[in-house]
């Protein structure tokens, strides 16, 4: 009888520590790839993508608000910044740093049968030097993450 009680408490305990997940880690695709992190901070969180494009390489960090959801459907918005360094194949195009603040408003869904978390979100960046087009409203972005 010990046996079965423990394993039921323990059985419990997985369940409920699969279905309050702090962090999830996976890919963000878009115009271009990137690798995706994101940590809760209580119903709000926080994410870190680091993305290549075409010659680009860029670090994007994001907090996000949850705005409304149910724990398995959110939606949210957020400022953030953004780092990217650049090195064009042409003399014409830009090379080096550049820095920005960004913003992102999506849509995510949490699979409860298995740790998936599915996403779909926009993110327009304001580029502090760049010289013909500022404005950049990057890319709608489609996420796929594992949550743990």
């Amino acid at each position: 009888m010990k046996k079965v009680l423990i394993l039921m408490v323990a059985v419990l305990g997985f369940a409920a520590a699969a279905t309050a997940q702090p962090r999830a880690i996976g890919a963000r695709v878009g115009y271009g790839g990137e690798f995706s992190y994101q940590h809760s901070f209580g119903s709000n969180f926080g994410e870190l993508d680091l993305g290549w494009y075409a010659h680009n390489f860029d670090v994007v960090g994001i907090y996000d608000f949850v705005l409304a959801g149910s724990g398995l459907c959110n939606f949210y918005l957020g400022p953030g910044a953004y780092l990217g360094f650049y090195n064009g194949p042409h003399p014409e195009h830009h090379n080096g740093v550049n820095a920005g603040i960004a913003g992102q408003i999506g849509v995510e869904w949490n699979i409860p049968q298995v740790p998936l978390q599915i996403s779909i979100d926009w993110r327009p960046v304001y580029l502090f030097a760049y010289d013909d087009v500022p404005f950049r409203y990057e890319s709608f972005g489609l996420g796929i993450r594992y949550r743990f």
